[in-house]
C-alpha cells in the first residue's frame, strides 16, 4: 500500500520463472511427479501412407474482407498456412482457432504497412500549415503490428514447445540468438 493509501505494485505480468518445456522435464525425470501431458509429433513415413485428415475450423470472413483499395486482406492465405503447419505438429487442438486468427491479422497488417512503406517511402509531410516533413505514419504502424504479431507468434510456439514430447525443430543450437545469450554464461 502506498502512502497516499492506495494499491499498486505487485507482481509484474509475466515475471517469474519460465515453465520448462516438455521435453526437458522428460529428459530430467518429471521432478514434480505429476502426470505430464505429452502430443506426440507422428514421424512421417515413407511407405506413401496420408495421415488422417482433420477439419480445419473455416477462417471468417473478416479475414478475406476487401480493404479500402479492393484487395483482399489476405489474412485467410496466412491463416490456412499456420493452421495446417499446427495440424502437422498434431498441435492443432490445442492452439486456439482465435489465436491463430489474430496472428494473421496482425501479419497481413504489417505486409500490408510494409509495401505502403515501400510505395509511399520513410518521409511524410505533416498535416498543418507549415508542411513540413515528418516520419510516415505507417512506419509506428508497421513497428506496432510487428510487435503484435511477434507477441502472438511467441505465445502459439510456446503452446508447442512446452507441449511437445519430442523435437520439433526448434533447437536452442538453431537460433543464433539463443547461442549466443547460452555461451556467454560459460
Amino acid at each position: 500500500m502506498a502512502k497516499d493509501g492506495t494499491s499498486r505494485g505487485g507482481a509484474r505480468v509475466g515475471a517469474g520463472r519460465k515453465p520448462k518445456a516438455l521435453q526437458e522435464k522428460l529428459l530430467e525425470g518429471n521432478l514434480g511427479h505429476r502426470e505430464l501431458r505429452r502430443v506426440d509429433i507422428p514421424e512421417l513415413s515413407l511407405d506413401g501412407e496420408e495421415p488422417e485428415g482433420v477439419d480445419m475450423p473455416q477462417p471468417d470472413e473478416y479475414l478475406s474482407a476487401l480493404q479500402r483499395d479492393g484487395k483482399p486482406l489476405g489474412a485467410d492465405v496466412i491463416y490456412t498456412k499456420t493452421y495446417k503447419w499446427l495440424a502437422e505438429l498434431n498441435c492443432d487442438r490445442l492452439v486456439s482457432s482465435e489465436l491463430v486468427e489474430q496472428y494473421s491479422v496482425a501479419f497481413a497488417r504489417w505486409k500490408q504497412c510494409e509495401q505502403a512503406i515501400t510505395k509511399f517511402g520513410f518521409l511524410g509531410r505533416h498535416p498543418t500549415v507549415n508542411q513540413s516533413m515528418i516520419q510516415s505514419p505507417f512506419v509506428a504502424m508497421s513497428h506496432s503490428y510487428q510487435k503484435q504479431t511477434s507477441q502472438l507468434w511467441f505465445q502459439i510456439y510456446s503452446i508447442i514447445k512446452e507441449n511437445c514430447s519430442v523435437d520439433a525443430g526448434f533447437n536452442a543450437g538453431d537460433d543464433p540468438m539463443e547461442s549466443l545469450l547460452r555461451s556467454r554464461g560459460k
